[in-house]
């Protein structure tokens, strides 16, 4: 009997896997809530007061589809950025835009170029359309941008993955160094430039790129600063003709009608948003005074979340990990040595980062016994 459904050569060949393990597995599978959600880079000092407003309004709508052409949403951003509507497309976070990209671009066999430890989303969504990925290592603790234009001209990618800020490591480059790249990029290559973080970087970490570039695509979220990772609403800036090609592939109504009414009020808000870069400078600060009082080593940060270098190995590491999820706290590391010496820590309130400096000493004498 032949097997059903039939799948795909590609998908029959995939591992049935889920890229993230979230925190509420662990909570399901130990019966017991996590005190402190330090894990998941979201914004602890949560979404604008207005933006939850404006959802409490549209809530009441939700029998509607929400605006397919998400148009009052795609031309506020234009403003914002000082771009036209047609340089702008929404969908369901970065992560659901990256999907729809590779989808438009990458078949079976397609080189495409990243980093070894980068955002592994991106990579799962080359896998699942055949793509080949071709990876250079880091230069210590950030992208190494010399060395993916290097493979790039090797190998003829039609994509080069570059996030700045990055994660794991949240590490960053000038904008200006970014830009300098563009007139390096073989031709037919496409750099995409996730920007996820780039609200929560220091001045000048932005790239200075004209939205008509057809070299490059930029990714944006309103999970980070703004604060509403739940809410999964992500947008691109682009040249008017690769924007243009997400409607050939999007879900016309991926992004729903309380997502774009909070969206919209949360752009507008741009006071919360400064505020909560105070908190965020704050709750980095923080995060590297507990780090130093246990003998460890915080990275440098342009992101909601600090990089904490262990000192040891990665197994050492994941030690420390594991013993401060025993305890409450949710934490994640990176996956690929030698950064998996480290843990990565999200900002959080004062009470998260109370529980996290009470119980990070008992962590590490339990991970060194």
């Amino acid at each position: 009997m032949t097997e059903t459904p039939r799948y795909t050569p590609i998908a029959a060949a995939l591992p049935a896997s889920v890229p993230f393990v979230g925190p509420e597995t662990t909570e399901r599978a130990t019966g017991q809530p996590f005190r402190a959600r330090l894990g998941a880079n979201e914004s602890l000092f949560g979404p604008s007061p207005k933006a939850i407003a404006a959802m409490q309004a549209a809530a009441q709508d939700v029998w509607m589809y929400g605006d397919p052409e998400v148009h009052e949403l795609r031309h506020a951003l234009a403003a914002h950025h000082g771009v036209s509507a047609d340089h702008v497309v929404v969908g369901e976070g970065i992560d659901g835009l990256l999907g729809y990209l590779v989808r438009l671009t990458v078949g079976p066999g397609d080189a495409v170029v990243t980093s070894d430890g980068a955002y592994p989303t991106f990579n799962f969504h080359v896998t699942g359309f055949g793509g080949a990925l071709h990876k250079v290592p880091y230069r210590g603790d950030f992208e190494d941008p010399e060395a993916l234009l290097e493979l790039a001209h090797r190998v003829r990618p039609k994509l080069i993955y570059l996030a700045n800020p990055d994660n794991p490591m949240g590490s960053h480059h000038p904008g200006a160094t970014i830009a300098a790249l563009l007139d390096r990029i073989p031709d037919g290559s496409l750099l995409v430039l996730d920007e996820a973080y780039v609200e929560l970087a220091p001045e000048g970490t932005a790239a200075p790129i004209m939205a008509d570039d057809p070299r490059v695509i930029r990714m944006r979220t309103f999970s980070k600063g703004y604060g509403m990772a739940g809410l999964r609403v992500g947008y691109a800036l682009a040249a008017p003709g690769l924007a243009a090609a997400f409607n050939k592939v999007r879900n016309h109504f991926g992004v729903g009608r309380v997502a774009q009414a909070g969206a919209l009020a949360a752009l507008a808000d741009q006071d919360w948003l400064a505020h909560v870069r105070e908190r965020v400078d704050a709750s980095r600060a923080a995060i590297a005074r507990i780090a130093k009082e246990n003998g460890l080593t915080p990275l440098p940060s342009a992101t909601n979340f600090v990089t904490i270098d262990c000192g040891r190995d990665g197994a050492f590491a994941r030690a420390v990990l594991n013993q401060l999820v025993a305890r409450g706290i949710f934490v994640r590391m990176p996956f690929v040595a030698p950064h998996d010496r480290c843990i990565r820590i999200s900002c959080g309130d004062e009470a998260a980062l109370a529980a996290l400096a009470g119980v990070l000493p008992q962590a590490l004498a339990a991970a060194r016994s």
